[in-house]
């Protein structure tokens, strides 16, 4: 297992690279199942080409975080496939909402 990206003093997330790093291979997980890349859609608003376009916005990889988070058991796999902590998604997206 990695390293924790958070402090564990504060539970925040310290760099805002690191975090959106982490959103980024949490959204690779999500569009790696159908079903779940479809319900993201759904969920954000987001079409397939405006995601592709805002990629790199910190609101968009907070709200790919935000979903995972609405489905404890989706945070706790892709955190268990990332090789993190599903605490450690949460303070990315903190982080993201922040930047």
């Amino acid at each position: 297992m990695r390293e924790p990206l958070t402090n564990a003093k504060t539970g925040r997330i310290g760099d805002p690279d690191a975090a959106a790093a982490l959103a980024l291979s949490a959204l690779a997980w999500v569009l790696s199942d159908d079903d779940r890349a479809g319900r993201l859609l759904t969920l954000t608003g987001l079409a397939p080409g405006d995601l592709r376009e805002r990629l790199g916005e910190p609101a968009v990889l907070a709200a790919v975080l935000t979903y995972l988070e609405s489905y404890e058991p989706d945070l706790i796999a892709c955190a268990d496939d990332l090789g993190t902590r599903p605490e450690a998604l949460v303070a990315a997206r903190a982080a993201l909402e922040h930047s």
